[in-house]
């Protein structure tokens, strides 16, 4: 069986120059972040005497542009990374396979880039908007800008421009250890003797987006009150850094009476089973997600890593983390005891026998799809390249 490798193309609007890129997702290892690399196609005698820039560009927006007047602004625009492509500035780069392939299959007036990520840079997060909100999502979002232009102060023509839309995603460690979390908490009552013991315990650290998270609830009620119901929630937490902002959102939630009321002296064990999903929370604002460029790819935001030796408030960007938040209600006059277990929610690392579940899922998606839409591509046999073209960064539905 042959495996096609997929490309991503551009064409400029007056289609003289074309971007063609191996992936839109470049992965953050923790000690090294995958190089944005691609190659630029220009048309004979288009040039004369002028250049071709490349940038990285993240906008960094934490509030909504419609709340923007008399010249405040609510985002940050950074190019982090820039480089004079045509001609090139710089000694003859090492070359990686897929710019080997197209280079090979393209022919003359084709050149390789590649450009690198700065450390700790934040990765993709779009929050999401409501139903109300107008402009641009909160969030952060990279932008690839090729352009043509006459010297480096020259910005360049819309019609000679291109911008694609990418994103820096972190994955999960290949092995996830054997870590069940856990939380000990207990409530005692001014007015009467005892407590209530309330414990909870994770199967295990790391889960995977649309794995079910188990979480072992056992309930022990030495005082005189009586538990009425158990709640459990699996809650994300996201910090702004560039407003020094926290808040919460619950992404999945049960609410359960078995085994209730929990009368005084007896005790009470139950496994909840909670599925975080990005589809159970549609049209729900301030909900992080993975930086979306299509709806298929749509998930919630992964749980922030930093590399070992750094500290998490060093993060920057918006920082994601999840946990499990369990609620028993004792009553009117008796309140409710909370405890929270913290856990990570992250894609399956490449290579690994979850990534390949996964990979596969969406092939299927991706096969039922293509025969009820047209998709523009053209595929060459020979050198088992598919071309697709990148499509534009949906920011609203009329968009």
């Amino acid at each position: 069986m042959v495996v096609a490798v997929r490309v991503f193309k551009k064409t400029t609007p007056n289609g003289k120059v074309t971007v063609y890129l191996g992936k839109r997702d470049f992965l953050d290892h923790l000690d090294y972040t995958d190089p944005i690399d691609g190659i630029v196609v220009f048309e004979n005698d288009y040039l004369k005497g002028r250049k071709i820039y490349g940038q990285v560009v993240t906008t960094y927006r934490y509030g909504r542009e419609e709340d923007e007047v008399m010249g405040l602004k609510f985002s940050k625009e950074m190019v982090i990374a820039s480089s004079q492509i045509i001609p090139q500035k710089h000694e003859k780069q090492e070359l990686t396979p897929i710019q080997e392939k197209l280079l090979k299959k393209m022919g003359p007036n084709t050149v390789p880039f590649t450009f690198k990520f700065p450390d700790m840079a934040p990765s993709s997060v779009t929050l999401q908007p409501g139903e109300d909100d107008q402009g641009k999502p909160l969030g952060i979002d990279y932008i690839l800008k090729i352009y043509v232009a006459e010297n480096e102060e020259d910005r360049g023509h819309k019609r000679s421009t291109v911008s694609l839309a990418i994103k820096k995603l972190q994955y999960a460690p290949p092995v996830r250890g054997h870590r069940q979390p856990s939380s000990l908490v207990s409530k005692g009552f001014t007015f009467s003797s005892g407590k209530i013991n309330l414990e909870v315990t994770l199967d295990k650290e790391l889960y995977y987006h649309g794995e079910k998270i188990a979480a072992n609830i056992i309930v022990t009620n030495n005082s005189r009150k009586a538990v009425k119901n158990i709640k459990a929630f699996v809650v994300q937490h996201c910090e702004v850094t560039m407003v020094n902002a926290q808040f919460s959102k619950y992404v999945a939630s049960l609410e359960t009476r078995e085994g209730c009321p929990i009368t005084p002296g007896a005790s009470f064990t139950k496994t909840v089973y909670l599925v975080p999903l990005a589809s159970s929370n549609k049209d729900r604002r301030g909900i992080a997600l993975d930086g979306y460029l299509r709806d298929e790819d749509v998930n919630l935001a992964s749980s922030t890593l930093v590399p070992d030796g750094k500290c998490p408030a060093e993060a920057i960007g918006i920082i994601i983390s999840y946990s499990i938040r369990v609620k028993l209600n004792c009553g009117t006059l008796g309140g409710e005891l909370v405890t929270d277990v913290p856990l990570k929610l992250l894609h399956p690392a490449p290579g690994t026998a979850e990534r390949e579940k996964v990979t596969a899922l969406k092939k299927m998606k991706s096969i039922e799809r293509s025969r009820y839409e047209n998709k523009s591509y053209s595929q060459d046999d020979e050198d088992n390249i598919v071309f697709e073209d990148f499509a534009r960064y949906r920011l609203s539905q009329e968009e």
